[in-house]
């Protein structure tokens, strides 16, 4: 485990809590863009582990300080597999945009529903979870695919900078 890797993972996860209580307001649901941005950041730079230990820690602590709910552990700790999983083996960062949305926005709202039915006695529908989910991964996977073009174009970030610190 290098230092850098986790070094940087640890500023990710902190930015994913301290900036989760931000949002943004469409119709009647508030998207929370935070998470999904972090997960594809973490997913490009990092690898699927470490996308994916940072969406549970980042979601862990934001549960035991009451500004999340236990929908965020299979949405966000899915995206950010698919999304680690596509960039890795495609090194494209639109592949990493996609494993986020289908990810998060379908899968892990689909995942979540359970959850929601079980632990928390939602009445929503098995879909329901489906839309506000995916708009909410769209938001923030498209922040972060901004930013990452806009990091590769002024060469903070190259194409492999992924194998850089997958070798450290």
């Amino acid at each position: 485990m290098s230092v850098r890797k986790l070094s940087l993972a640890g500023i990710m996860v902190a930015m994913g809590v301290t900036l989760s209580t931000f949002y943004i307001p469409i119709g009647v649901s508030k998207v929370f863009p935070v998470q999904h941005f972090i997960n594809v950041l973490a997913g490009v730079t990092l690898g699927p582990l470490y996308a994916v230990c940072m969406a549970f820690v980042t979601s862990l602590i934001r549960n035991m300080l009451g500004t999340g709910s236990l929908l965020a552990f299979p949405g966000s700790m899915i995206g950010a597999l698919l999304c680690g999983l596509l960039y890795r083996y495609t090194r494209k960062t639109g592949f990493a945009f996609v494993g986020e949305v289908i990810g998060t926005g379908v899968i892990g709202a689909l995942v979540a529903y359970p959850v929601a039915a079980m632990l928390l006695s939602s009445k929503a529908a098995f879909y329901g979870f489906i839309l506000p989910f995916s708009i909410s991964s769209f938001a923030g996977a498209a922040i972060s695919v901004t930013f990452l073009f806009a990091m590769k174009k002024t060469g903070v970030l190259s194409e492999n900078t992924y194998q850089k610190l997958e070798s450290k």
